[in-house]
């Protein structure tokens, strides 16, 4: 990485800190880096008359020095920031809230995308050419906007609303809670929350607890923004997803069992499709997608004296429906296997697991067999987004460590492979433009080997009212990258982002 690359956004970092202090201290966005969760938007409660206000300002400098082709520029920065301001009731019968959001991107590289195969050369590229290819950008949008009427066991809300898959219970062993926030939350439906503008849902929820259990569905239209900075605008795009949530307890363990369905109708039928078939099939391809994903996770926490904390996680989906003009049949799983030794210094968490996510092994028959992951946040599981749950085949492990009470620390390794080399490299996270798919992909030119990857983070916890994310990661391209990326098939991302809540 250029040292001007890191002076620029060293820069960007000190403007938005020094401009957002004198703000009264807006809150940490929802969806924040580390882990990305959809935290409420303040735990603190200001109020004007009856009415309360949540403020929450997130800033971002990154750092890209993505793979190098023979043309564009691969070593940028680029800044950005999302302020979102809240206003709200809450009472025993009923809820509201407006919230807008202001999102500004700053520096955008106009030469950070290539001709196919090399294509967008890192985010940068994306913002870009998602926002008319200017470089600076800057907008405003209502992000939520929703009434929620409760009683004692369930509760129905209307109107624009972030959701997240896998969070239809709150834990109280803090374990599985953050297992449920962090390794099973998001790989289908999300915010998006790493991106600079993110994403809400119109529609409605319904949630309704008995016993041990809850019962969730919603149904909803996915809102446009993510890399684009209107967000305010709706895609043309069913979704429906219910859930069922089983809790296990023991004296000394816990669980929790999901059973899910989730149904996708994308109408946009003048889109390209993002797939391995020759351009002409896809051209002439103008049927919609409708998938339904089935599926089921369980994860188990067994608290132990002698051996410390040990939990198991599974994750496993199956879709079928259809891809356009193909039938659709595809899969992925995902074992887990974590332990945290009775060790209170550094207090660590060790962790191991296996991600796989179908590929299509013929482009020329009539099944689409690529695992589809619908309108997923990506970066939750694949920290240096440069790729997805689809067509993927990840071993990995993970560290995390708190020397103190306010600093968290965590460093991941991956090595990749496609799961077939006649499929695609998948990147993105779902539709966010209603002209655009949502999915990049490129030529495997016969290889499966993708990356290996290392990271590290540190959150520190300065105030209540202010955090700080550091990140820094390196990718060593393999097979499929080296064959597309001939002058450079190694890659790093390093960003530094503030939160700020009032």
């Amino acid at each position: 990485m250029s040292r001007k690359t890191i002076l620029w956004a060293a820069g960007f970092l000190y403007f938005c800190s020094s401009t957002q202090v004198s703000a009264q201290q807006p809150t940490a966005a929802m969806g924040q880096t580390q882990p990305e969760k959809p935290t409420p938007v303040s735990s603190s409660k200001h109020k004007l008359g009856p009415v309360e206000i949540h403020v929450n300002w997130r800033a971002r400098a990154e750092g890209w020095n993505w793979f190098k082709g023979d043309q564009g520029r691969s070593d940028y920065a680029l800044g950005h920031s999302l302020l979102r301001i809240a206003v709200g009731q809450a009472s025993d019968r009923l809820d509201w809230q407006l919230e807008i959001a202001q999102d500004t991107l700053l520096g955008l590289p106009g030469d950070a995308i290539a001709p196919a195969p090399q294509g967008q050369l890192g985010l940068g590229g994306t913002y870009y050419a998602a926002n008319s290819n200017h470089s600076n950008n800057a907008s405003a949008f209502v992000k939520q906007a929703f009434l929620k009427l409760k009683s004692p066991f369930r509760n129905l809300r209307v109107g624009r609303f972030e959701f997240f898959d896998g969070l239809e219970i709150q834990p109280k062993d803090t374990t599985l809670a953050s297992l449920l926030q962090t390794r099973i939350s998001q790989r289908l439906i999300a915010n998006f929350g790493f991106s600079a503008v993110q994403r809400s849902f119109d529609g409605a929820t319904f949630s309704s607890d008995f016993g041990k259990s809850n019962l969730t569905f919603l149904a909803a239209r996915p809102t446009e923004g993510v890399f684009q900075v209107d967000g305010m605008g709706e895609l043309d795009i069913d979704v429906y997803y219910g859930a069922l949530n089983l809790t296990v307890e023991s004296e000394h363990s816990t669980g929790d069992l999901r059973i899910f369905s989730l149904g996708y109708i994308d109408h946009r039928t003048s889109v390209l499709k993002t797939d391995n078939r020759p351009l002409a099939s896809r051209v002439a391809d103008h049927g919609r997608i409708e998938i339904g994903t089935y599926g089921a996770d369980y994860l188990h926490v067994f608290n132990t004296a002698k051996f410390g904390k040990i939990d198991i996680l599974g994750w496993g989906a199956l879709q079928t429906g259809s891809w356009g003009l193909l039938a659709q049949r595809a899969g992925a799983f995902v074992g887990e296997l974590g332990w945290q030794p009775p060790v209170h210094f550094l207090e660590p968490w060790l962790s191991g697991g296996y991600s796989y996510g179908s590929g299509d092994g013929n482009p020329n028959d009539s099944r689409h067999g690529t695992f589809f992951q619908v309108l997923t946040t990506p970066r939750l599981y694949a920290r240096f987004p440069f790729y997805n749950m689809m067509n993927n085949r990840d071993f990995y492990g993970t560290l995390n460590l708190r020397p103190n009470a306010k600093l968290q620390l965590r460093s991941e390794a991956h090595t990749l492979r496609l799961a077939s080399a006649a499929d695609l490299w998948y990147l993105g996270g779902g539709a966010f433009q209603s002209q655009t798919f949502g999915y990049t992909g490129r030529l495997s030119n016969g290889h499966r080997s993708l990356a290996n990857v290392w990271d590290i983070s540190a959150d520190y916890q300065f105030t209540h009212s202010f955090s700080a994310t550091l990140y820094f990661a390196h990718a060593w391209g393999k097979g499929v990258i080296t064959s597309i990326y001939p002058n450079g098939s190694s890659a790093q991302l390093a960003y530094l982002e503030t939160n700020f809540h009032f």
